[in-house]
């Protein structure tokens, strides 16, 4: 991937982070610091996102509460927290997201992904996990979710998911059988 130098979100950092010296392009992932020499590196936040399939081999798909792409579908997940593994973060986001409680998972692949955040561009690598949970039945839709369904496999329409990894990564599992 890449990206243009006038609109790389280094742009928008003018100041070091450790003294306020003045921060000057070092290479294409980071900046120096002219006074005190620290670089800063530029590297993707880490998010999740889980596939869930109940007993009829129907996936949860939940409604956006909030922009980016709100009012569209998307899938449970989100940013991993400092000091969680990519495992603890999906389990937690999806429980925060659903209430339901992931048992067993497995990752299947990542994705990269631009996620507007207060309009700045946040670089992510969206890392996807099957999820299995034992009861599916007592959902509830929290946190940054407006809603939750079960869609039948063979009824999931791409286009109608709001942020392009996640249309990425459904088509790629649907079009590689990865689940049903």
């Amino acid at each position: 991937m890449s990206l243009n130098i006038e609109n790389h979100p280094l742009a928008q950092f003018k100041h070091c982070p450790k003294c306020g010296g003045e921060f000057v392009v070092n290479n294409f992932k980071s900046k120096k610091c002219k006074e005190c020499g620290f670089v800063y590196y530029f590297n993707p936040s880490s998010a999740t996102v889980a596939i869930i399939l109940n007993d009829r081999n129907e996936l949860l798909v939940s409604v956006r509460a909030k922009e980016p792409a709100k009012g569209t579908f998307d899938l449970p997940g989100g940013f991993v927290d400092m000091g969680e593994t990519a495992e603890e973060g999906v389990i937690r986001e999806v429980e925060e997201e659903t209430s339901l409680k992931v048992v067993s998972l497995k990752y299947l692949f990542s994705r990269p992904n631009l996620y507007v955040y207060s309009g700045f561009e946040v670089h992510t690598l969206d890392m996807f996990f099957l999820c299995k949970v034992n009861d599916c039945s007592g959902f509830t839709a929290a946190d940054d979710v407006a809603s939750l369904r079960f869609v039948p496999l063979n009824e999931i329409d791409v286009e109608k998911f709001g942020l392009k990894s996640i249309r990425e990564g459904l088509s790629y599992i649907l079009e590689n059988k990865m689940i049903g």
